[in-house]
């Protein structure tokens, strides 16, 4: 029997696809690895983002409808992502987001880590979440280096 060690990639809904590619690909920095169609809704695109490289585990994926109801919260969803930054980086990233209309909150320690917590434009929560990990398979984001 395989052990299973980590998520391949987490799939949300979104709203109009160009806001979602703005934020995670403009403001985050995110690769856009892979744009398909949603197999059960042809007409609807399929949007994968990554680190730099595209290492699996760190994919986020995006179903985007530009008539997305309010979000709502419910048994067996999801209610927030974790995404991985370097260790120390959580004030540029409060200063950067915070500077693009990001909806940002204060940061928190969680199990021992600092989170910066925050909404993505189409109220999908995100957590900002420092750690050593991120530093192995990361090449800068376009934020951090412009």
């Amino acid at each position: 029997m395989s052990k299973i060690s980590g998520l391949h990639h987490v799939t949300a809904i979104a709203g109009p696809a160009q806001e979602n590619f703005d934020f995670y690909a403009g403001v985050l920095g995110m690769r856009l690895v892979k744009k398909s169609v949603n197999q059960d809704d042809p007409g609807t695109y399929h949007l994968f983002y990554a680190d730099a490289e595209g290492h699996p585990g760190t994919d986020l994926t995006f179903f985007p409808w530009a008539d997305l109801a309010p979000r709502r919260d419910g048994y067996g969803l999801s209610t927030e992502v974790s995404l991985a930054v370097p260790p120390g980086s959580l004030e540029f990233w409060a200063k950067h987001l915070t500077r693009l209309g990001t909806k940002v909150f204060e940061p928190e320690v969680r199990f021992d880590a600092k989170v910066l917590p925050l909404l993505d434009p189409h109220g999908l929560r995100l957590a900002l979440t420092e750690s050593e990990s991120s530093l192995a398979t990361r090449s800068p984001s376009k934020a951090e280096a412009g």
